[in-house]
């Protein structure tokens, strides 16, 4: 289950040049160094123990394992205690003491590495969580260049910045707050916010935000909002927030747990205690009482759920997804609504030409048009260029070589390639203005290519326009067929989440078979939209790749990160990763996840007849001892076999073919 990040709040923002270190990373390292003590305390005096060397030479390497990682969590739970709270820590500290005093020396240890390993291992997913988070809010720069009354610059810590200010951004540098152009034009990435796969042109008017990275152009941007209150600093916020809520159910489960052990406690001594009330014998009396704890042990009950879902989660880790907990494996089976990302989760990411129109009358072929379109472009690193230029060597054209080359921000370029003047760009501004045949038919093409969902670059030769390049991010081969399964496996057609523009969004939609769009959102309008389907009773999905789609990840019941190209803090904060970037992998997830949740339910029953038959026995009747021993052992083995059943390879095949949720729940 999702653990509370410790990650820094927003405010105040101020940074340095290297975070200073942090108390959870400290507590992280400890619990791992303790941990690894024990087990090789522990693995050293097994082997000495079973070649039958002398007592002397094992027991003290036993006591080591004890204390290494045993002192920390007795400790916790004798300050529980004090605060008159059972704590599982102190009930694992006196089992294994216990069996150390019954000659279980070797039992005790090794569940006490075991307990010391499980803690290190969530300390150290927690400190990496925090550290994903704090790479988040060094996204923005430390400092910025503001401009005084007279014009000139200073140099000041972004924490500094106020609204009101001005500050100037060179092509290259990241822009530094939240705020709105006043003067320059631009090509800002804000892929890590909107998600969208180009730079997008920034003109008087128009908004930027922090940690955003600026390509080309100067910009003059006035400060709009404190630094503790831009997009990247809320995105931190929602991620902390959202997984500290999801972290309350974590604390309810182990309330329940320790008033279990309680409950048992109470219940022995009351079997124990009672018939001697009676005028019982001690020693029946205690025989009892043994084999009820015994018996009552929740044994079965909890390895009625573990095999299962541990099962399931080895099989989807062979086959490239990562599910962290057998608590989100056991919560994938309960999704009903799927909401998607679309740059880099249902498409590939990177953009590629995907229309070559060449104008009649030009004397041109698609491969003189791109030729010369990828010499233009190559000196540009500009993505739709890196776009035109693969597309060219993809076709075997290596480009010639460029003079004269020039780029404005929401333009294009300019080269003199072998003689001629080549300019490609947006059909806007390169296009010229005479209105003749040859720019008609280039501003049909390009408004054909854009009504599709397309980027559209005109090629210009010696002023003439000679064809025109469409250019997109390809969907994913397997998206429509995942679309198609998710829409099985939940009963409703996933919802389409994304900051691209609309007309983008919509022509991939239509793609990949997604009827519920909704473009040109915020990292907190995916965050709104993720919780209103929650509010309305809805288990949703999210998957995504992206800084932006952290919030929403960590906002739904169940949190999906594409591995290849995901963001650290997405790959951190989603409760999945598809390591392979396998889309269709992830209804094969979710089916795998209702095939353990039906076992856990059949080992339920089979572990409560058990303990009920062998609970009324012992009170009603008289068990004997080896029975009861003999009833709850094989009870445990053989829940536990059962659940072993989803490690097979057919248990993942069968889930490729997995029905709608009337069939599987």
């Amino acid at each position: 289950m999702p653990r509370t990040l410790t990650a820094p709040a927003p405010s105040p923002p101020a940074r340095t040049a290297v975070p200073p270190p942090r108390r959870t990373r400290v507590l992280a390292a400890a619990e791992a160094r303790r941990a690894a003590a024990a087990t090789a305390s522990f693995l050293l005096a097994l082997a000495l123990h079973l070649a039958g060397a002398p007592p002397w030479t094992w027991l003290p390497l036993y006591a080591a394992a004890y204390l290494a990682g045993g002192w920390e969590p007795a400790r916790a739970g004798l300050r529980a205690l004090r605060a008159k709270t059972l704590d599982v820590d102190l009930l694992m500290i006196v089992a294994a003491l216990g069996a150390a005093a019954i000659g279980q020396v070797m039992d005790g240890a090794l569940l006490i590495v075991i307990f010391a390993t499980s803690g290190a291992v969530e300390a150290l997913a927690t400190a990496r969580t925090e550290d994903a988070v704090r790479g988040l809010l060094d996204l923005a720069p430390a400092t910025a260049n503001r401009l005084r009354a007279d014009g000139t610059e200073e140099t000041v810590a972004t924490a500094e910045l106020a609204v009101g200010d001005v500050i100037l951004v060179r092509p290259g540098e990241r822009i530094g707050a939240d705020g709105r152009v006043l003067d320059g034009a631009g090509e800002v990435d804000q892929a890590t916010i909107t998600g969208e796969p180009l730079p997008v042109a920034k003109h008087p008017g128009d908004e930027v935000f922090a940690g955003t990275l600026n390509g080309a152009g100067a910009l003059r941007v006035a400060v709009q909002r404190d630094a503790s209150d831009s997009v990247i600093a809320r995105i931190v916020a929602m991620v902390e927030e959202a997984c500290e809520t999801k972290a309350a159910t974590q604390l309810l489960v182990e309330r329940i747990e320790r008033r279990y052990s309680v409950g048992i406690v109470v219940a022995t001594l009351a079997v124990f205690a009672i018939p001697l009330a009676f005028g019982a014998a001690l020693s029946g009396a205690l025989l009892r009482a043994m084999t009820f704890m015994i018996v009552a042990s929740p044994c079965a009950v909890v390895l009625a759920t573990m095999p299962p879902l541990l099962s399931a989660l080895a099989n989807a880790g062979r086959h490239g997804v990562l599910v962290k907990s057998a608590a989100v494996m056991e919560r994938l089976g309960r999704v009903d609504a799927v909401a998607l990302d679309k740059t880099g989760t249902l498409t590939e990411g990177t953009p590629r030409v995907t229309d070559i129109r060449v104008l009649p009358g030009s004397g041109l072929t698609e491969d003189d048009l791109l030729g010369w379109a990828a010499a233009a472009e190559l000196p540009s690193e500009h993505p739709l260029a890196r776009a035109v230029v693969d597309a060219a060597r993809r076709r075997g054209l290596e480009p010639d070589a460029a003079e004269d080359f020039a780029s404005a921000p929401g333009v294009g370029v300019t080269a003199s390639v072998g003689g001629r003047t080549v300019a490609v760009g947006a059909p806007a501004r390169v296009l010229p203005s005479d209105g003749g045949p040859l720019t008609r038919r280039a501003a049909e093409a390009a408004g054909e290519l854009e009504a599709l969902g397309r980027t559209a670059a005109v090629v210009v030769l010696n002023g003439v326009p000679a064809g025109v390049l469409g250019v997109a991010d390809r969907p994913r081969p397997d998206a429509a067929a995942t679309v198609a399964a998710l829409t099985a496996l939940t009963g409703t057609a996933p919802t389409l989440l994304t900051g691209d523009n609309p007309r983008a969004a919509a022509r991939l939609a239509a793609e990949v078979g997604v009827t519920d769009v909704r473009a040109g959102l915020l990292p907190q309008d995916k965050v709104a939209a993720v919780r209103a389907r929650e509010a309305a009773g809805h288990a949703v999905l999210v998957v995504g790749d992206g800084v932006n789609d952290a919030p929403a990840l960590a906002a739904a019941h169940t949190g999906v990160a594409m591995g290849r190209a995901g963001s650290d803090l997405a790959l951190e904060t989603a409760d999945v990763v598809v390591v392979r970037d396998e889309l269709a992998t992830i209804p094969r997830a979710i089916a795998l996840s209702r095939a353990a949740r039906r076992l856990v339910l059949q080992n339920l029953v089979i572990a409560g007849v058990f303990i009920t038959a062998l609970v009324l026995w012992d009170l009603l009747g008289h068990l004997p001892l080896p029975i009861g021993v003999l009833g709850h052992e094989g009870s445990t083995v053989i829940v536990g076999l059962n659940g072993l059943r989803l490690l097979r390879e057919s248990a993942w095949t069968r889930a490729g073919t997995a029905g709608p949720p009337s069939a599987t729940r």
